[in-house]
C-alpha cells in the first residue's frame, strides 16, 4: 500500500521506516497536508492535529481508504465526509494519560509558587523575596473536569499533594471514585468550591465554551484555572474578565482558542500569525503578556515516551486495517453528551486527550 505521513519529525520517519511498515512503499512530509493537494494515489494518511481532512481534501486522494491520526482527538477531520466516501478513520485512543497529568500539574505549580516570576528575577540577579509568596497545595480543592484517563491521574497527583479532589463528568465511576478518593459533583459546585480548576474534557459541540460568560462568574473568586485539553472549552472573552476582575488569580494554558491557526511550533509573536482573527484577540486580550497568566505551546503531550506509544499505536492500527481487523475506528460521528451541560449548555466527556490533542493530542 501507498502510505503518506504527514507532520513527522526526522527520527519518526525513521522509527516508522525500520517497522513493520516498511515493506510497503512509504512518504514522508514535515508539513502538515496542505488544504488543497495534489492528486495522489495514497491509500492511507497518517496525520497529526495540524492538518485538516476535508471533503476537498479527500476529492485530491481517489484510493484513499484509511486516515489514522496521531492523536486521541479528531476535530480535524471531517467525519461525515469519511463516511460518504467509504474512508475509516482511526486514531490512538491513549498515549499520555500520566504525561498531559505531569504537565498539568506544572502549570499548577508555576503558578500557586510563582516559579516562573523566580525565574526571570534571578536571572537579573536579583534574589528578593518580594511578591513572591505563593500557597500550599495541600489542604486545597481541585476541581477536574472530565474524569477520563487524564483527569484521573490528575487526581491521583492531587491526593498525592494532599489535595480535596472534586469531578464533574457525564459517566461516573463510583468504584474509582472510592479508590481515589474523590467526589463526583455538578458543574456548578465544582465551580464555586475548588480552588483549582482542571479542565480535561475533548472539544465536542457539547463543550465548546464549557466555561463562558455566565458559569465562570460561579467560580470560587482567586482560584486558578488550568487548560491542558482545548483551548476552544474556553470563552476566551470570558477567561480575560475573569482575569480583570479578579474572580480568577491565574491561568495555565497549554491550549488557546484559534490555535489552529498558528503554523506549527510558531513563536506567538504578530510576525508569527497568520491570520488577524488569532492575532486580534491574544493582542487585545494581552494574554501573553499577564504576570498571572502561563501559556506553553501546546506541548502537554510532548515527550519522548508519549511520542513512541503514538507511534506504536499508529502502526497497529494501520496493520489491522491491513489484515481487514480495522482497531480504534472513530465513529462516523463524534457523540454529542448533552448530560453535562452548564448555563450555556456546555459538556464533558471522557476522551483521554480532552485533548480531545483532536489537541489533540
Amino acid at each position: 500500500m501507498k502510505i503518506a505521513f504527514y507532520e513527522v519529525e526526522d527520527w519518526e520517519r525513521d522509527y516508522l521506516a525500520a517497522s513493520g511498515l516498511r515493506v510497503h512503499q512509504l512518504a514522508f512530509a514535515a508539513g502538515p497536508l496542505p488544504p488543497e493537494p495534489a492528486p495522489d494515489d495514497v491509500e492511507v494518511l497518517s496525520i497529526f492535529i495540524r492538518s485538516r481532512i476535508t471533503a476537498s481534501v479527500l476529492a485530491a486522494f481517489r484510493r484513499l481508504q484509511l486516515v489514522v491520526t496521531r492523536s486521541t482527538g479528531y476535530d480535524h477531520i471531517d467525519l461525515e465526509a469519511c463516511r460518504a466516501r467509504g474512508v475509516v478513520v482511526c486514531n490512538v485512543p491513549g498515549y499520555g494519560g500520566n504525561t498531559v497529568a505531569e504537565h498539568t500539574f506544572g502549570l499548577i505549580l508555576m503558578l500557586s509558587r510563582k516559579i516562573h516570576h523566580a525565574y526571570l528575577r534571578t536571572r537579573q540577579l536579583d534574589f528578593s523575596l518580594a511578591s513572591l509568596r505563593g500557597f500550599d497545595l495541600k489542604g486545597k480543592t481541585l476541581g477536574v473536569i472530565g474524569a477520563g484517563a487524564i483527569g484521573l491521574h490528575v487526581i491521583r497527583i492531587g491526593k498525592g499533594f494532599g489535595m480535596e479532589v472534586l469531578a464533574h463528568d457525564p459517566r461516573e465511576q463510583p468504584l474509582m471514585a472510592e479508590v481515589l478518593g474523590f467526589r463526583y459533583v455538578s458543574l456548578l459546585e465544582l465551580l464555586r468550591s475548588s480552588d483549582i480548576i482542571s479542565l480535561h474534557a475533548p472539544l465536542l459541540p457539547s463543550t465548546r465554551h464549557l466555561i463562558n460568560p455566565e458559569n465562570i462568574r460561579d467560580i470560587k473568586r482567586g482560584a486558578l484555572l488550568i487548560n491542558t485539553a482545548r483551548g476552544a472549552l474556553v470563552d476566551t472573552s470570558a477567561l480575560v474578565t475573569a482575569l480583570d476582575e479578579g474572580i480568577l488569580a491565574g491561568a495555565g494554558l497549554d491550549v488557546l482558542e484559534g490555535e489552529e491557526l498558528l503554523g506549527k511550533e510558531a513563536p506567538l509573536a504578530p510576525c508569527a500569525i497568520t491570520s488577524q482573527e488569532v492575532w486580534t484577540p491574544l493582542h487585545n486580550y494581552r494574554l501573553l503578556h499577564r504576570e498571572n497568566v502561563v501559556i506553553t505551546p501546546h506541548m502537554a503531550w510532548y515527550t519522548g515516551e508519549a511520542q513512541r506509544r503514538i507511534l506504536d499505536t499508529t502502526i497497529a492500527n494501520i496493520e489491522a486495517f491491513v489484515r481487514g481487523t480495522p482497531q480504534n475506528v472513530v465513529p462516523a460521528a463524534a457523540p454529542v453528551r448533552a448530560e453535562l451541560v452548564g448555563p450555556a449548555g456546555a459538556g464533558s466527556g471522557q476522551a483521554e486527550d480532552g485533548e480531545g490533542e483532536g489537541s489533540g493530542r
